[in-house]
């Protein structure tokens, strides 16, 4: 028989399980990729969140803000958890009527400022009132200096008892509102005069000429009641004295009366 044919030795023997493209990659000098690590795969997420992370990561965000508001809530004010229906009801209606008497006494209270107010308003004007009188009444007195607009009148010669107190009632009844003579006798009610060889006494001084008379009030109607016919200017001219008259927007008066009290006079109600 025929001896079976030997094999070359040089001939490889060919392996099923080695691939041609493993063996290409081996002599090329190349290595399989590594698979990403969990904690590489977290950090990708991080980065690249998808869609679904998304939402769920929101509905975890409202789930976490709902139970921190009931939480506080509840930790605020439990002090009605145990009470009825009725025992709210009782609570309310307490609640109200405090309520109630609140806004009526705050309108109480209202009411009383504003009267009060209308008192002290009428209590003010009463006040001012009064003080107005009262300086009117110390200028006609003649117990305070004074200041404003007249005439002033220069007489020199012999002048008689009759002319003077004609000259003193015809301008206060033009409205002179305070007299004095020669810077030193101040004119009022009770003032009197008197005939002297050496002059007239005038409430005790003897003032001789030239007889100074200053008066204040509304000057035009001052001289107007000295140069009509037959009026004072006339009669102290009669007597033989000159007279100049003067209107002025200043004239001041400081004489002033002792403030003495009536003796006999009493006020009534």
């Amino acid at each position: 028989m025929p001896e079976p044919e030997d094999r070359p030795d040089d001939q490889p023997d060919e392996r099923p399980d080695e691939r041609p493209d493993e063996q290409a990659g081996e002599r090329a000098g190349e290595r399989p990729a590594a698979e990403p690590t969990g904690r590489q795969r977290l950090r990708e997420a991080f980065r690249s969140p998808g869609r679904g992370q998304v939402v769920v990561a929101v509905l975890l965000a409202a789930v976490g803000f709902g139970a921190v508001t009931q939480v506080n809530a509840t930790e605020e004010d439990d002090s009605y958890t145990g009470y009825r229906q009725q025992d709210l009801i009782d609570v309310l209606s307490g609640l109200a009527g405090a309520s109630e008497r609140a806004r009526s006494e705050i309108a109480r209270l209202e009411e009383s400022r504003s009267d009060l107010l209308d008192r002290s308003e009428s209590r003010r004007s009463a006040l001012e009132q009064a003080q107005e009188e009262s300086d009117t009444l110390a200028i006609l007195a003649g117990l305070v200096p004074v200041r404003g607009p007249g005439v002033r009148i220069e007489i020199d010669g012999t002048v008689s008892i009759d002319s003077m107190l004609d000259l003193v009632q015809e301008l206060r009844s033009a409205g002179a509102e305070a007299l004095e003579v020669n810077d030193r006798v101040r004119l009022v009610a009770q003032s009197s005069f008197e005939a002297t060889e050496a002059g007239l006494v005038v409430d005790g001084e003897l003032l001789g000429p030239p007889y100074v008379l200053e008066a204040i009030g509304e000057p035009s109607g001052l001289r107007g009641a000295l140069s009509f016919p037959g009026g004072p200017e006339d009669s102290l001219e009669d007597d033989g004295a000159t007279i100049v008259v003067e209107q002025l927007e200043s004239v001041e008066v400081d004489s002033v009366v002792d403030d003495a009290a009536p003796d006999v006079a009493v006020g009534v109600d």
